[in-house]
């Protein structure tokens, strides 16, 4: 398993595409390595980030609090 935490961009350089891209570098490396998805769990501003700017797809998930 690979995991990827918190993609930030420099607050001067926000809303160029920089996140999406290294998005989409993540995607390509995991599908070369033969991933079959990824998962993403996010706060509820950043929801447009990662639904429409990066295309991951809104799912129901379960969460247990330990």
């Amino acid at each position: 398993m690979r995991l990827a935490l918190d993609t930030m961009v420099a607050s001067a350089e926000r809303r160029r595409g920089i996140g999406s891209r290294l998005v989409a570098v993540a995607v390509t490396h995991a599908h070369a390595a033969g991933c079959e998805w990824l998962h993403v769990d996010f706060e509820d501003h950043l929801r447009a980030f990662y639904l429409e700017a990066c295309g991951f797809a809104q799912t129901n998930a379960g969460l247990i609090a330990l």
